[in-house]
């Protein structure tokens, strides 16, 4: 069971290190404001799902870096944000362009998958 935790801690450690983590504080200015689309994955502790996705995400964030920015939003630590935008399953990753929300998306999905869902919303 310890090598189980151990695995998720470093997954979860290195997805932490690609994608940023916002905060209701922060999201204005991280998400809204940015000239770049946002992917933003609203996420959760508990969520098996979330940690599931949490290493494409990571790579997409390496691979995409300069066209899109990937950040996550702890649902339970920021309420607001989520409830503003009506997100009620983890993941739901949406999609923000010039301050607006163009795509939602729920669910874990593969790397493969994700990219065909955001192909033709980043140009």
């Amino acid at each position: 069971m310890s090598s189980s935790t151990a695995a998720g801690t470093t997954a979860g450690t290195t997805a932490a290190a690609a994608v940023a983590g916002v905060t209701d504080a922060t999201f204005a200015a991280e998400v809204l404001d940015e000239r770049l689309p946002v992917l933003v994955e609203f996420t959760a502790d508990w969520c098996p799902p979330c940690r599931m996705i949490a290493p494409v995400l990571a790579d997409l964030a390496e691979q995409e870096a300069g066209r899109l920015k990937i950040v996550a939003l702890d649902v339970d630590a920021n309420p607001q944000t989520q409830a503003a935008y009506g997100v009620l399953s983890m993941p739901t990753l949406m999609l923000f362009r010039a301050g607006e929300p163009v795509a939602s998306l729920v669910g874990a999905r593969s790397k493969a998958r994700l990219l065909r869902d955001l192909d033709g919303l980043l140009d």
